[in-house]
């Protein structure tokens, strides 16, 4: 697939202040002004923000009855449920709750549906069971926004309902308490794109300012929160930045010994965003995905070591199985295509007998990525489908969905990811409305674009300047590992590997030489020769190999040079 490079347009003068205040290199001042961190006060809490740098979290609509309705069931010892979900913003937003309303003397308990035979979200028979508990007051956390019906079921029972959320507002929000969720349109709070535990921190903040509590009564839990919020793919921008980059410092001196052990087991040497982005969340959504979301959730609680590694091999094996399903999806699912010649639509929508829906939000993912169309896909189960679907830039699946919403049964979601469930009947129906509405956005002419930090000579690439891309971490949504374009390259050799998926290279400029790797692109190596001089655009790392350390690129993309 062609893809189209384009360079940043940072403004010099801007660089040369912020290098010049900050006494950071040209490379990394521009990267910042490339993140549109401009002002003097957000470079500064973009480089070393600290606690004080939180928001008032009175500033969300709802959040004084909140609290006041909480520390009011902690003194009477009434009975609480936190009603979680099953992904890693669910089980560590309902795990941060949970501790900190234990430490405060409440009385405590949680509920995490099934994902595969509840689905996301509140449901009718999950809040009778909890009404059989004696629960007085239910808060959901990274889930409710669009419980509208359940939550007046929930109340219509007895019971007193707080939502903490994170996802879009439909057009009405739940007849609850309070709703705490900063996409209301009547919101008030100054950052918007906190994920679910970013939300619950901003709870347990504020709860601590009402008791006149020490900041460190609330602060302790940002490793948690980081790890949700960083797994979440929420932009890492704003306050989401400041959670990340203080929980990735407390996240090496952790005292979560589930957290510690998820870690050790993952392989992972150095803690950063690549650490948990691809060693931690995986492991913790496999669980949910498999159907074993309380496993992850007594990860997360566990209280002694002999228990955290026991539950941390049994996360491992969940992910082993969660690969291999996936696997065999993702075949399917492209045999599909071909045979189909879908690749030829506006978007991708399809449907597979009991295709395991724990996965197929992953295989979405990797569907619209090889084939950049927005796509959907829906396990056959019964009479009903249900299903996952993700998207591409400059295409709002949320609001897409709307427009079919009369086929729907439940949906919910943001531009770039939806949940949904449909009728089997539908769902001829719903893919040709659906062709419909991608059509009208022009799919078809978007292509992805590649954004370029800075072009280097090879020459120029050292460790010093490799080591100096860290004070930019942590890398995620929003904040993208900086990508360099590096002309005139003669390729040295070529080769796929792991049965042609991947490319290795070794790249020379004159005297100068680099070895490179590229990631699903191994199809290149049939493309390009020894001696072809090409212009490659890829990231730096720094691999290290039985003790010897050496600088790679980490290709994105190809081209000719000319």
């Amino acid at each position: 697939m062609i893809k189209k490079w384009e360079f940043y347009n940072a403004d010099e003068s801007l660089v040369d202040r912020i290098c010049e205040k900050y006494n950071i290199n040209k490379i990394i001042g521009r990267i910042i002004v490339n993140r549109n961190v401009v002002k003097d006060e957000d470079v500064r809490i973009f480089i070393t923000p600290t606690r004080d740098d939180f928001h008032d979290p009175f500033l969300f609509k709802g959040m004084d009855i909140a609290v006041d309705r909480i520390i009011q069931a902690i003194n009477n010892k009434e009975k609480i449920l936190i009603y979680g979900d099953y992904d890693v913003d669910g089980i560590t937003s309902t795990t941060v709750l949970k501790k900190y309303l234990l430490e405060r003397g409440a009385i405590v308990d949680t509920y995490i549906p099934n994902r595969l035979t509840e689905g996301y979200g509140l449901n009718k028979p999950a809040i009778e069971k909890i009404k059989e508990k004696g629960t007085d007051l239910i808060i959901t956390v990274d889930c409710g926004i669009s419980a509208i019906e359940e939550i007046d079921y929930a109340i219509e029972l007895g019971m007193d309902v707080i939502v903490t959320d994170h996802h879009e507002v439909g057009e009405k929000i739940p007849n609850s308490m309070a709703v705490i969720d900063a996409k209301r349109k009547d919101n008030t709070y100054p950052f918007q794109s906190l994920a679910g535990v970013g939300v619950v921190f901003k709870v347990i903040q504020a709860i601590s300012i009402k008791l006149n509590l020490k900041a460190e009564e609330y602060l302790k839990y940002l490793d948690l929160v980081c790890v949700g919020t960083i797994s979440d793919i929420v932009p890492l921008e704003g306050e989401n930045r400041t959670i990340a980059k203080l929980g990735l410092m407390l996240i090496k001196v952790t005292r979560n010994l589930g957290l510690r052990e998820l870690i050790k087991s993952s392989g992972y040497k150095e803690i950063d965003s690549n650490t948990i982005s691809f060693g931690v969340a995986p492991r913790i959504n496999a669980c949910g995905r498999m159907g074993h979301e309380e496993e992850a959730l007594k990860l997360f609680l566990a209280e002694d070591t002999e228990s955290a590694v026991q539950i941390t091999k049994e996360l491992n094996e969940y992910n082993t199985l969660r690969q291999t399903t996936e696997k065999a999806i993702y075949e399917e699912a492209i045999q599909k295509i071909e045979e189909n010649h879908l690749e030829d639509n506006n978007s991708i929508v399809l449907g597979g007998e009991n295709w395991h829906h724990g996965v197929i939000g992953i295989v979405s993912s990797k569907v619209t990525e090889k084939y950049y169309k927005p796509s959907l896909l829906l396990s056959l189960e019964g009479d009903k489908a249900i299903g996952s679907g993700r998207s591409i830039q400059g295409f709002d699946l949320y609001e897409a969905l709307t427009k079919c919403d009369d086929l729907i049964e439940k949906y919910g979601g943001h531009a770039m990811a939806v949940g949904l469930t449909i009728k089997k009947e539908n769902f001829e129906k719903f893919k040709d409305r659906f062709e419909e509405v991608a059509k009208e956005k022009n799919i078809k002419e978007l292509v992805p674009i590649i954004y370029i930090d800075e072009e280097v000579k090879l020459r120029d690439i050292n460790m010093d300047l490799v080591k100096s891309l860290s004070i930019l971490e942590p890398f995620g949504e929003a904040n993208k590992v900086p990508l360099f374009l590096i002309k005139n390259l003669k390729i040295d050799s070529i080769r796929a590997l792991s049965e042609g998926r991947h490319l290795k290279l070794s790249l020379r400029d004159e005297n100068f030489v680099i070895n490179a790797i590229g990631f699903e692109i191994g199809y290149l190596a049939e493309e390009y020769r020894i001696g072809d001089k090409i212009d490659v655009v890829g990231t730096l790392e720094i691999n290290s190999f039985n003790g010897y350390s050496s600088i790679q690129i980490n290709v994105k993309d190809i081209r000719k040079s000319y």
